[in-house]
């Protein structure tokens, strides 16, 4: 059975506390779901970012019913038993409103910036699932005792204890290994393209292809649990498909006939984007959608139409 739509907007050009919480009401307002931040303390390449964590509390207080998530927070940014206690806080505070968002970390320049080590990906793969297994164990209520190759826990539990027990996880991920790993651990698995073992997320015309996204869902759903799909867009709207498609090839350097049928591509008016993300949820199992906040009011129309 297919998962109903929600959609989440990603508050990526918020600089200052009037634009956060603007961007929240508005967004609550024309009926989004989420509002996520990013988790980047270098300016390139999102531009500069507001601390995730105090920021999405902040959102919580000025509104209702909007949920607030992190999309996604680095895992080597910070120890998970005290990720556990933030993201229970921030549960606890906005009423059962957070969407705990993570990911291996992926960008080297950043990393260096800080003078943290680089380490090759299957190290820092590994390390998020030993801090998937703790924060889930600590968000979860339990007295939480655990033994790994990076991080020891001895006895601890968490205080505040969270309304959502545990509040809903994502897990960002491309490749094999991370999507197999969002599969097992995550509610939520927030596709992307693989990142690069240099330190950057690949733009290879191959990762956004009908086959390769495929595969990715495939990888997803090899532990057999029921994960939301989830994906980051940035729709090109125009009364034209085509010439919304062309557009966007221009700009990327791609072949035009290729961009209707990408997953993570949707052009045209509302409706017809509608339409593509009702046939692509039939067909890969994606329902949740995030947009950049640029595209906020936009994009507004199609959340009217599947919803």
């Amino acid at each position: 059975m297919s998962k109903r739509f929600r959609f989440g907007v990603v508050g990526e050009s918020v600089r200052t506390a009037s634009e956060l919480t603007a961007l929240a009401l508005r967004a609550e307002e024309l009926g989004y779901a989420t509002l996520t931040l990013r988790d980047h303390f270098v300016a390139e390449p999102f531009g500069d970012q507001l601390a995730p964590m105090p920021a999405l509390t902040a959102a919580a207080c000025a509104t209702r019913t909007l949920r607030v998530g992190t999309l996604v927070l680095g895992n080597d940014y910070r120890h998970p038993v005290m990720l556990a206690k933030e993201a229970a806080t921030l549960d606890h505070l906005s009423g059962g409103r957070f969407e705990l968002g993570i990911g291996a970390g992926w960008a080297r320049e950043e990393y260096e910036a800080a003078g943290m080590p680089f380490e090759p990906a299957g190290v820092r793969v590994g390390r998020l699932e030993e801090a998937l297994q703790i924060v889930t164990s600590l968000l979860r209520g339990e007295a939480t005792t655990f033994a790994g190759e990076h991080y020891q826990v001895g006895g601890l539990t968490v205080f505040p204890r969270p309304v959502q027990a545990p509040p809903p996880l994502l897990v960002g991920a491309g490749s094999p290994r991370m999507l197999r790993l969002a599969g097992r651990y995550a509610d939520i698995a927030g596709v992307l393209p693989r990142a690069l073992p240099g330190g950057t997320i690949s733009d290879e015309i191959t990762e956004r292809l009908p086959e390769t996204i495929a595969r990715k869902v495939a990888h997803v759903r090899e532990p057999g649990r029921d994960v939301e799909l989830s994906m980051l867009v940035n729709p090109a709207f125009g009364p034209d498909p085509d010439d919304c498609a062309a557009r966007i090839a221009r700009r990327r350097g791609w072949d035009a006939d290729l961009v209707p049928d990408m997953p993570s591509q949707f052009v045209g008016p509302p409706e017809h984007i509608a339409g593509q993300m009702a046939e692509r949820r039939d067909r890969y199992g994606f329902s949740y959608y995030l947009v950049s906040d640029r595209d906020l009011e936009a994009f507004a129309p199609v959340i009217g139409l599947l919803t």
